[in-house]
């Protein structure tokens, strides 16, 4: 089924176009705690099951979408239907990402308050926090290494002896990673002039 869907949407059809939806609903179905937790899931998707984009790609798309305004995964969802099937490709892509949340925010609406305060919904909701918490800094350190590292195919983490020829650092970026966080944890600046500098260094250094 998943090579059906990689040939229809590869091959921009009109089956392919409700597939790519399809995935897109999928994504927002299972993109349980938001835009940060949502970097994982579409990475495993898009990128390691259905193959619509690769590693750096996705990145530099969160990048991206981290930058401009909107939830991530929106505008990823909105980027890829555009680029494989025009305008409407977009649009429909995009409901696909949001009709799921949609759905769920129209329901939680209406019956959420009768059953708040059961003792089984609070014990889910202290659950979900620590959960989310992990999926989230599986997304961060995904980012930080594709950043920061050059990582080989001969490198393994359970050898050392193989670190030091297919493990490498981007040292200028590894430094303006640091003061970012310097910055971030001793000033109160705010994080859109970080993303502003981040982008200026990338011309500039990069």
């Amino acid at each position: 089924m998943t090579d059906f869907i990689i040939a229809q949407i590869q091959a921009q059809s009109g089956v392919g176009l409700l597939c790519l939806v399809a995935v897109f609903f999928y994504v927002g179905l299972i993109t349980i705690g938001g835009g940060q937790v949502g970097i994982t899931v579409m990475q495993q998707v898009l990128v390691d099951q259905f193959h619509l984009l690769d590693d750096a790609f996705f990145f530099n798309m969160v990048a991206i979408s981290e930058s401009t305004p909107g939830p991530i995964g929106i505008n990823i969802a909105t980027y890829i239907g555009t680029e494989l099937y025009g305008v409407w490709g977009g649009f429909f892509s995009t409901l696909g990402e949001v009709l799921p949340s949609l759905i769920c925010i129209v329901l939680i609406a209406k019956f959420f308050g009768s059953f708040a305060e059961k003792k089984g919904v609070k014990a889910a909701f202290s659950t979900l926090r620590p959960a989310v918490s992990g999926v989230v800094a599986v997304a961060a350190v995904r980012i930080v290494i594709l950043a920061l590292f050059i990582v080989r195919e001969g490198l393994l983490l359970s050898s050392p002896s193989t670190w030091n020829e297919n493990l490498q650092i981007y040292g200028v970026s590894a430094i303006f990673y640091l003061l970012c966080l310097l910055f971030l944890f001793r000033t109160k600046i705010h994080p859109v002039f970080l993303v502003a500098a981040g982008a200026l260094f990338g011309v500039i250094f990069c």
